[in-house]
This record gives C-alpha cells, sequence and structure tokens, in this order.
C-alpha cells in the first residue's frame, strides 16, 4: 500500500449517505450484494482484467500442484528455472516482477481455442473452458477477480477524465459491496464521495482493504462502471465516445458483449 495515497484517499474519499445508490437499486433491480450491474447509458464496454506470463512461458504443472510441492518443501528443483518467490512473493494488484510479462486474453485463447468470452457468458473463472478449475499453469498468473489491478485501474480513471465534461474536477461517487467486507455487516453500506482527481488513490483507501469499488460513477450518472465481485472483469456504461476510446486503448483489453449490454 502507498501511505501516501492512503492519507490521501481516507481525506478526499469520505463517506457518503447509503441512499446514493438507491438510483442503482431501481435501475439493476438488484440488491448489490455483488455490485450493481447497470445497462448500457448507452453503450457499454467491459475491460478485461489482467493476466500476466513468466518468461519460462505456461508450464505442464497446475498451480494447485505447485503450491502443495512447495508446502512439502519443494523449491526451484521443481520446475527448473522457477524461484517459487516468483510465483507467491507478487503483491496483489500489482505487476507481478520483471520475469513477468501481460498475457492478452486474445492471445491466450489463440492457444486454447477458446473464445475470448464464450456467447451468452460473462467473463469469469470458467471463461477458458480449456483450462479446467483449478488447473490453471504455473507460469500464467489468471486475471483478478472482483478487482482491477493498480495500471488498469489507473488507466481507467485516466479514460474517465478524457471523456467527463468536468474531467477530474468531476464529482463521484464508489460503492463497495458487503462481500468486499468479509460478509461481516450487510445493512452498512459503504458509499464514498470524491472527484476523479483523487480516484486512483481509491486503490489504497486504509478502510477498503485493497478493493477498487464494486460501482464508481458521476454524480450527474453520465457514467457508471460494475466490478462485480464474481467476474473477471469491469463493466463501464456511458457515451459511446467513451465506450469507442476504451476499446482502442493499447493499455487497456475492452471489447463489447452484444448479449451483456
Amino acid at each position: 500500500m502507498n501511505e501516501t495515497s492512503a492519507a490521501l484517499s481516507a481525506t478526499r474519499w469520505p463517506p457518503a449517505a447509503p441512499g446514493e445508490t438507491d438510483w442503482l437499486r431501481e435501475l439493476t433491480d438488484d440488491d448489490g450484494l455483488t455490485g450493481f450491474m447497470p445497462p448500457g447509458l448507452p453503450d457499454a464496454a467491459w475491460v478485461l482484467h489482467s493476466m500476466y506470463e513468466h518468461e519460462l512461458g505456461p508450464t505442464d504443472m497446475p498451480y494447485l500442484a505447485y503450491q502443495r510441492a512447495v508446502l512439502n518443501g519443494g523449491g526451484p528443483e521443481i520446475i527448473p528455472g522457477l524461484d517459487p518467490a516468483d510465483v507467491f512473493t507478487d503483491t496483489p494488484g500489482e505487476h507481478p516482477g520483471p520475469r513477468w510479462r501481460r498475457l492478452r486474453w486474445a492471445e491466450l485463447t489463440r492457444r486454447t481455442g477458446d473464445p475470448v468470452v464464450p456467447e451468452g457468458h460473462l467473463p469469469c473463472p470458467t471463461s477458458f473452458p480449456a483450462i479446467k478449475p483449478g488447473g490453471w499453469p504455473v507460469g500464467i498468473k489468471a486475471p483478478s477477480e472482483g478487482t482491477l489491478d493498480r495500471p488498469d485501474w489507473d488507466r481507467l480513471v485516466d479514460a474517465l477524465t478524457e471523456h467527463s465534461p468536468r474531467g477530474a474536477r468531476t464529482p463521484c461517487l464508489a460503492y463497495y459491496n458487503p462481500l468486499l467486507q468479509r460478509a461481516e455487516d450487510f445493512d452498512e453500506i459503504h458509499v464514498r464521495s470524491g472527484t476523479l482527481a483523487d480516484a486512483k488513490a481509491l486503490y489504497d483507501h486504509p478502510e477498503e482493504d485493497g478493493w477498487t469499488p464494486s460501482n464508481l460513477w458521476a454524480r450527474d450518472r453520465s457514467w457508471v462502471l460494475c466490478t462485480d465481485h464474481d467476474l473477471w472483469a469491469t463493466k463501464v456504461a456511458g457515451p459511446t465516445p467513451l465506450i469507442e476510446a476504451l476499446l482502442d486503448d493499447t493499455h487497456l483489453e475492452a471489447l463489447r458483449l452484444p448479449w451483456a449490454t
């Protein structure tokens, strides 16, 4: 956690009234347990969460089998050239290190023969049928579930800033679903208010345990994003110029899902 950013977010993102989410409840006809998933307003794109590949490439050993072998005392000899530290010591949400590179979903699907997202489905742990649950190979870090990595969050905030009439001064609200609080309190609704100028600092908010918001939206409701707790992607709903900018962005990997607009 960046301590300077944490102090900034604690000051610039104070709690807001729980009723600020009422319009999302009405819009989505949902209780927001995993996040409020908006329809296209009027357009939408899905930002796929990043995955990474080790310089050795994928191996024949599933991650869970490798984890057991390391816990049983194994080391670099398990997979020659791969130090367990490369696999287990990275910081969640951050780039995993110099021996790792970004692996695009499109690149992996070309290897597996799967579609990027199967028709009728959403990006989630079942998105790659050729890779069985629990069978992700050591050498590939699967996308994060329910939260964006910091580089993607920062770039998404930049895009929202570029396509909001008030730019960095755009007033925003952030909602965190109760599952992010370990499901300890379903009655206290976590909503915070701030501006896009300070939205990157939300990544380090000391009271939100390293999660990006389940929903972030402009106070004028011109756009809204949702990072559902169970998904590997963040939906951004808003005007078409914003959506097209996300689709054309060279850092983010985004796509339209016609069945999930």
